[in-house]
């Protein structure tokens, strides 16, 4: 384990503490960006989870169930799936056109399937925007954090020439202050930057999972209603 002398953290806290107002400023950005950023990370991480595992306990309960009321009865039960967010308005859009079918001796075949899909659709849209929010800020930080570091540095290294100009010489016990709160202003845009393009590209993984299971299973409930429709059909028939 590596131990970091207690004079050498003094060092870097002074060199914070005296940086130039700008690079301080950026570091001050930076650190907001951090701490956002593992607010969301921790945040969405939680709720990705718990996503998931409600939607893979849903499609077990779902194929154990014997009827879709048995199966709608337990939907409150998974708040965080977007499956379960989809059966729900597919199953209530289902009902409405069983209530029609009723009054007016027309069904859900048909031009009913369409609305259906369009329920099961949008509902599984707008539960993947909600797993989705805040999501795109750990990119925007991973993209813009490094170079509002970079112009930190920047700024300590045109202030380290400025001061050897004006002192006359190129000593780095003169300059090396300069050119470290620099460094330190790039290494704080690193620290903000790795873990939001790292967990970025995992939650993108975990969405585009859920995305394909809400979507295959929209695809089974379709074909589950236009099948037990054709059935009815051709019962009415005979």
């Amino acid at each position: 384990m590596l131990f970091v002398p207690a004079q050498a953290t003094q060092s870097v806290w002074t060199l914070i503490i005296k940086a130039d107002p700008v690079v301080q400023l950026v570091m001050l950005v930076l650190i907001g960006f951090s701490v956002a950023s593992w607010a969301i990370i921790v945040q969405r991480y939680l709720i990705l989870n718990r996503a998931m595992s409600q939607s893979v306990a849903f499609l077990d309960k779902f194929w154990a169930t014997s009827s879709l009321e048995e199966a709608a009865s337990t939907v409150k039960r998974f708040p965080d799936s977007p499956v379960a967010a989809a059966f729900a308005a597919g199953y209530k859009e289902l009902v409405r056109l069983n209530e029609v079918e009723t009054q007016v001796g027309q069904g859900p075949l048909g031009s009913g399937s369409a609305n259906i899909a369009r329920a099961l659709r949008k509902a599984g849209g707008e539960a993947m925007t909600r797993l989705e929010r805040s999501i795109p800020f750990l990119a925007s930080c991973g993209s813009a954090a490094p170079f509002i570091g970079l112009f930190g540095t920047v700024w300590g290294i045109l202030r380290a020439f400025q001061e050897i100009g004006a002192r006359g010489t190129t000593s780095i016990a003169e300059v090396g202050p300069f050119i470290a709160e620099a460094l330190i202003a790039t290494a704080f845009g690193l620290v903000a930057a790795i873990p939001a393009v790292m967990f970025f590209n995992y939650f993108a993984t975990r969405l585009k999972l859920l995305a394909a299971e809400t979507n295959n299973f929209s695809s089974d409930f379709l074909n589950l209603v236009d099948r037990h429709e054709r059935v009815r059909s051709a019962g009415r028939q005979v």
